[in-house]
């Protein structure tokens, strides 16, 4: 980068750091509050695919087949329904969110070992604990995998927020391209890019706190 674009980055942060930082605020929230919405929907529909088997062909074929439509055409077609802003742009999103978190979930949970539930059956465990306290504690790597995947992706494709009214980093970037300015496009980009490598690299954290016995069995 030449010293003139360096002072154009040096110039937004001081004139317009409060911007910034309201922008980065807005991302992170949505960001957030997708994660939770999604790990919610796509848990619960995992676990009922695994439960309830001639259901998990159906659901998984319908998320899947929404995670193939593009958020911005997504959140277009909400625009008529919901209307523009943070609405639409955490629908399109959590659909987005869902897919990895789902099929990770029902990764997870099929590969229990069967003589771990028969074992927790025949010590007289009901179904609620055999589910708390043994599927889903050994699935939880899995799932856990499933959320970093879906956290990445939403914090990347949440710049399209911006396109409905929504806030976040995308403002800085679409307009760095209506106004033809490289530093807006780096300042936006880049943001965006450490956002998800944070969010990876503390998934992968709390995967290494939470789950030690796996790297005890290695």
């Amino acid at each position: 980068m030449n010293s003139g674009l360096w002072m154009e980055i040096a110039n937004y942060f001081s004139n317009s750091l409060n911007d910034y930082l309201i922008s980065a605020k807005e991302h992170i929230e949505i960001s957030f509050f997708t994660l939770l919405l999604s790990a919610f929907i796509g848990i619960t529909c995992g676990h009922l695919c695994v439960k309830h088997k001639h259901y998990e062909r159906w659901i998984v074929s319908m998320f899947q087949v929404l995670r193939i439509v593009p958020s911005l055409a997504v959140l277009l077609l909400l625009i008529p329904v919901i209307g523009t802003g943070v609405k639409s742009a955490l629908i399109a999103l959590v659909l987005l969110g869902i897919p990895p978190i789902l099929m990770n979930t029902v990764t997870g949970l099929k590969e229990v070992p069967p003589f771990l539930l028969e074992a927790a059956y025949g010590v007289g465990m009901s179904d609620r604990q055999v589910m708390w306290k043994i599927k889903f504690p050994l699935a939880a790597p899995m799932i856990l995998t499933g959320i970093k995947t879906a956290s990445i992706e939403i914090i990347a494709s949440a710049t399209l927020a911006a396109k409905i009214g929504a806030g976040g980093l995308g403002g800085i970037i679409f307009t760095g391209f209506g106004l033809n300015r490289m530093d807006l496009l780096l300042i936006g980009g880049i943001s965006v890019t450490v956002l998800s490598i944070t969010a990876g690299l503390s998934l992968d954290l709390a995967d290494r706190f939470l789950f030690k016995y796996k790297l005890m069995r290695k």
